[in-house]
């Protein structure tokens, strides 16, 4: 097993209990209406990110089941996907750390969230979008994949659609305090300039 294939795997045995436990101790018995996303990020989005991941496990059971798709990667960059990998894993937790009892999925907030101004998101509004596009970087220079790394941005595109529904409803939700919050933050990365969208 190459170094990039057990960098993959171990990323993965590490975050994903992480990820669940944080799921598990977030859930309500609320129910949330994800309809709320719109018919388009609804029939698009999950969807399209199934099939990122569909790949990538494909390439981690066996590379040899994406081979049809590989693309030469230089060494170099394949181990800089190692670093953005770490980074990616890094701010997954912090993020879920920080959100605790306000994880969801979908764009809508239960009835007991509270507005988030700390951790990663005291410099950027939506730090987990982030993430999803470090691991798509992260992702693709491992595998040397060009179907991954095409399917990432659009997820990461997807995402960015999805962002002003959120937007919207958290301003509904939080008033100024979030309109407020929009001013001076960056939407994926730490403001820069007057705006900080």
């Amino acid at each position: 097993m190459d170094v990039f294939r057990t960098a993959l795997i171990a990323f993965f045995v590490v975050i994903f209990p992480i990820g669940i436990y944080y799921r598990v101790a977030s859930a309500t018995s609320e129910t949330l209406d994800r309809r709320q996303e719109g018919v388009f990020i609804l029939a698009t989005l999950r969807p399209v990110a199934a099939l990122f991941w569909l790949g990538t496990f494909a390439w981690m059971i066996d590379p040899g089941w994406m081979a049809w798709s590989s693309m030469p990667v230089p060494l170099g960059l394949r181990y800089a996907g190692i670093g953005v990998l770490a980074l990616a894993g890094a701010l997954f937790v912090w993020t879920f750390q920080s959100l605790g009892k306000n994880l969801t999925d979908t764009v809508v907030t239960r009835q007991e969230s509270t507005l988030v101004a700390h951790g990663p998101y005291r410099w950027i509004r939506h730090p987990l979008y982030t993430t999803v596009a470090l691991l798509a970087i992260a992702i693709s220079l491992l595998t040397a994949n060009w179907f991954l790394l095409i399917i990432g941005p659009v997820v990461f595109a997807l995402l960015v659609i999805r962002t002003r529904t959120e937007e919207a409803n958290l301003v509904a939700r939080f008033g100024e305090g979030y309109s407020g919050y929009l001013r001076r933050t960056g939407r994926f990365l730490p403001r820069v300039g007057t705006r900080g969208r």
